[in-house]
């Protein structure tokens, strides 16, 4: 059996967190797995494998722009439910 540590639960907003001992080798804003079985509980760091990194495509397409705010805008499309008189997706109610 490996070497045991104590933690504690605390509340951190609306959740609750728990803090890990720095002799487990854990990093600020590190990634962690945490798994439940039968009341145990088990943390392991995720393996970033899955990831995409896009750092080699950083400034190879120089003729592409950000958009500017006026770009963003779209312009309004109706919409049936944009009727003040619409009853909604039943039935008709004339019939």
């Amino acid at each position: 059996m490996g070497n045991e540590y104590r933690a504690k639960v605390f509340k951190s907003g609306n959740s609750m967190a728990l803090r890990l001992p720095k002799a487990l080798g854990f990093q600020a804003g590190q990634e962690v797995r945490v798994r439940e079985e039968a009341g145990k509980f088990s943390f392991e760091s995720v393996n970033d494998e899955g990831r995409i990194d896009l750092t080699g495509l950083w400034g190879s397409c120089p003729d592409l722009k950000a958009l500017t705010p006026e770009e963003r805008e779209f312009d309004h499309s109706p919409r049936v439910w944009d009727d003040p008189d619409w009853q909604g997706w039943g039935e008709d109610p004339a019939t």
